[in-house]
C-alpha cells in the first residue's frame, strides 16, 4: 500500500470527523442488554455510533503511531477504557463526565496538530486519562446489567476499540513512512478537535 492508498484510506474518516458532532446513542434503543448477544452488539456498536468516542479512538491510534511502543499504547488506552466502564458499573461517580469526554476529544485532536510527537510518558498519561473518562461515560449504557451481558459488552467494546485504534495507527504510520508531509493527519486532528468543541458546546449551552 503506497501513500496515495493510505491517504484514500484516511480520507473517508476525515470527512466523517469533519461532518459534524453526534452524541452517542445506545445500540439497543435505550434498552438495557439482557443476554450475551445483546451485550456483545452493544459493546461493538456503542463507541462506533457515538462520534465523539469514535474520534477519540482514532486520535489515540494516530498519536500512538509516532511511538516505538505504538500497539502497546493503543491497547493501553483500550484497557483504561475498560477500567473506566468497570468503575462506573461498580458505583463510582464522576461529575460532568460528558464535559470531560468533550475536553479529552479536543485535547487529543489538538495533539495531532503538533509538529512534534508526544513524549512517551505524556502519551501514556493522556491515553490513560482519556480512556478512563470515555470508559466511564460508555459504562452508563450497561449500568445495572447482569453479569453475562456485562461481560459480552466489555468483550465487544475491547474488540472494536482495539480494531479501530490499530487500524488508525497503521494508516498513520504508513503516511509518515511515505512522506514528511503529515497534513492528512493534521486535518484529521482538526476534525477531531472540532467534534470535541461542538460536543462541549452542546453540553454547556443547552440547545446549541
Amino acid at each position: 500500500m503506497n501513500r496515495k492508498t493510505a491517504y484514500l484510506s484516511l480520507a473517508p474518516l476525515t470527512v466523517a470527523l469533519t461532518a459534524g458532532p453526534a452524541c452517542a446513542h445506545h445500540v439497543m434503543g435505550g434498552r438495557l442488554p439482557t443476554g450475551f448477544a445483546d451485550g456483545l452488539l452493544s459493546g461493538l456498536g456503542h463507541p462506533v455510533i457515538g462520534l465523539d468516542h469514535f474520534a477519540a479512538v482514532v486520535a489515540v491510534g494516530c498519536l500512538a503511531a509516532a511511538q516505538r511502543a505504538a500497539p502497546m499504547l493503543a491497547i493501553g488506552f483500550v484497557l483504561a477504557m475498560i477500567a473506566g466502564v468497570a468503575a462506573h458499573v461498580r458505583g463510582a461517580s464522576v461529575p460532568s463526565a460528558e464535559i470531560l469526554v468533550a475536553l479529552s476529544v479536543i485535547g487529543l485532536g489538538a495533539m495531532l496538530l503538533r509538529r512534534r510527537p508526544l513524549a512517551l510518558g505524556a502519551a501514556l498519561t493522556l491515553f490513560a486519562l482519556a480512556g478512563l473518562v470515555h470508559g466511564y461515560a460508555l459504562g452508563e449504557s450497561i449500568f445495572g446489567a447482569e453479569q453475562t451481558p456485562l461481560f459480552a459488552y466489555l468483550l465487544g467494546l475491547a474488540v472494536i476499540q482495539s480494531a479501530v485504534a490499530l487500524a488508525a495507527m497503521s494508516v498513520a504510520q504508513l503516511i509518515a513512512k511515505q512522506s514528511a508531509d503529515l497534513s492528512p493527519l493534521r486535518l484529521t486532528g482538526a476534525g477531531i478537535a472540532g467534534i470535541g468543541l461542538a460536543v462541549l458546546m452542546q453540553q454547556v449551552i443547552p440547545g446549541a
